[in-house]
């Protein structure tokens, strides 16, 4: 089967965003008709992030301002699978948060309850925070070490987020400092992680094999895929250059230049 056969028999297409649809504030040209030609063939798309950054409401609001109408049902995060596991292990856990207030909003919205009473905590959460402090720091370290075995999740791995300028640490940087202060390693909820893909899927009722992941990080986004048993679709529009590719031992399943070759094989 060759690339555009693949392509035309995939029914859920899984976004990553930042680099695969827009870099930072940029739209890419080719986006919107790539959005629409999915709808209009009878496909769905969802777009799913590891940014833990923002709630669904502030990506709503974002997408809205580069010209992408959007609802809660298009998405699937990072925040929202890190609740859903929180749910599974640690239902009434009472969380300190180290990410913004919109990670905190988004996981009691979720029924958790977030504290900044150190006593008081049963769970550390590790986001993607825009609105980092030493305080913080100092307090997941001050919990890791004088609470044996308290639990400590992270939203995602990913060391770095792209902007327009390059790149800025994100939450696999900061869990970094954290283990060097500590030797404590959480445990890691987002891509590479399957859980996003296999919740979406299992959501809106979709088969494996008519599922992908399109992505621009093959540690993050390909590797989910890998890891779910879906088509894992590379575009060299965001952070991995032709040569990480070939160093990597995870290949992906295609590798397009950007996403736009997407809509010439479905349209």
């Amino acid at each position: 089967m060759d690339q555009k056969e693949l392509l035309r028999s995939k029914k859920l297409f899984l976004f990553d965003m930042d680099g695969t649809l827009y870099l930072g504030n940029r739209l890419y040209d080719f986006t919107n008709e790539l959005l629409r030609t999915i709808k209009n063939t009878g496909r769905r798309y969802l777009f799913m992030t590891n940014n833990s950054s923002k709630s669904v409401e502030d990506y709503i609001k974002k997408l809205e301002k580069l010209g992408i109408a959007a609802t809660r049902d298009d998405f699937i995060t990072s925040s929202q699978a890190t609740a859903h596991y929180l749910k599974l292990h640690h239902p009434d856990a009472r969380l300190y948060v180290c990410g913004t207030m919109s990670l905190k909003r988004e996981l009691e919205r979720e029924g958790f309850t977030v504290t900044e009473n150190l006593s008081d905590v049963d769970c550390i959460v590790m986001g993607f925070d825009t609105e980092l402090t030493f305080r913080k720091l100092e307090d997941v370290s001050r919990l890791l070490l004088t609470r044996e075995n308290i639990p400590y999740i992270a939203t995602n791995p990913d060391y770095v987020c792209p902007t327009e300028f390059g790149s800025v640490p994100d939450c696999g940087s900061v869990c970094d400092m954290i283990f060097n202060a500590t030797g404590k390693r959480p445990v890691v909820i987002g891509k590479p992680s399957p859980l996003m893909p296999k919740l979406a899927m299992a959501k809106w009722g979709y088969a494996a094999e008519e599922t992908a992941v399109v992505g621009d990080r093959i540690y993050t986004d390909i590797k989910s895929a890998l890891n779910a048993g879906v088509t894992g679709i590379l575009v060299l529009s965001g952070e991995t250059t032709s040569e990480m590719l070939e160093k990597s031992g995870d290949k992906p399943h295609i590798v397009l230049q950007n996403a736009s070759f997407i809509t010439d094989a479905i349209g």
